[in-house]
């Protein structure tokens, strides 16, 4: 089978099974096509993307009642759904990306796929199944600027994921303090893989960017408004999973200590 069409077949499908199994048969890349880039994912009825404010998410002071706890984990189990379907775009929209890059794409996705059916597996202990809380689209409002695979890898290696470097910290304690002992575990397991993708974006900036930037200087020319450095990080930030990620520590550390930007046409504010 090749990778295209398999990363199509993901992108387009209807149903929850489609977008989670893996390939039956090794897959090639032989014939990656043109580029194609889809506006929107298919999705069953009962996960099909609604505006943010008809899909808010409790925070995690909220873990503590098991109603509220299938709320924050059927959204992590949405973030992973999400990620699928975008690194399976990702596929489809850059053919003339390197090999290796389009393999580690895939290998990626494959991570996502389990993260989806592990988070998914959770919540029948809270009485729900994945499906019966409305979702947004934040990752996927972000496509119309990943113009390139280096856009892309700044926004969902080097942004997304990278924050989730903090906020699985954060998950995983906070599942633990609750007694969640299956949750904790799960978010351990996404923790650790979270490292490896932002390797990944590591590793692809330092060969796609301009021979002339530092790294920083690179990662802030490939994210557009309104994806920007705090949205790499944590309200908690772990220098360590950056370090073992392989950041530099001069990247690392204008991440953790980089102001908030004001949004284009405001007056500059400071995070507090």
């Amino acid at each position: 089978m090749e990778l295209r069409d398999y990363a199509l077949g993901i992108v387009e499908a209807t149903d929850l099974e489609t977008k989670l199994r893996r390939p039956a048969d090794a897959l090639t890349d032989a014939r990656p096509g043109p580029a194609l880039r889809i506006d929107a994912p298919g999705r069953p009825r009962e996960l099909r993307i609604v505006p943010a404010d008809k899909a808010r998410v409790p925070s995690l002071r909220a873990m503590p009642d098991p109603a509220q706890r299938a709320r924050i984990v059927h959204a992590l189990a949405n973030h992973e759904l999400q990620a699928v379907e975008l690194f399976a775009w990702a596929i489809l929209a850059f053919p003339d990306a390197p090999a290796e890059y389009r393999r580690g794409l895939h290998a990626i996705l494959a991570d996502e796929q389990r993260h989806t059916r592990m988070y998914s597996a959770c919540l029948p202990n809270y009485g729900a199944r994945f499906g019966d809380f409305p979702v947004s689209g934040y990752f996927w409002s972000k496509v119309p600027d990943l113009t390139t695979p280096l856009r892309f890898a700044c926004a969902m290696g080097l942004t997304f994921e990278n924050a989730n470097l903090d906020h699985t910290e954060v998950q995983a304690r906070e599942a633990r303090r609750v007694g969640d002992e299956e949750l904790a575990s799960v978010v351990d397991v996404v923790h650790r893989d979270e490292i490896r993708h932002v390797r990944f974006g590591w590793t692809w900036l330092e060969r796609l960017k301009e021979p002339s930037q530092t790294m920083w200087e690179a990662y802030r020319a490939n994210v557009t408004w309104p994806l920007r450095p705090e949205l790499a990080r944590g309200r908690e930030f772990h220098a360590a999973p950056r370090r073992a990620a392989g950041m530099d520590d001069a990247f690392v550390e204008a991440l953790a200590t980089h102001d908030e930007e004001p949004r284009p046409g405001a007056g500059k504010s400071r995070v507090v």
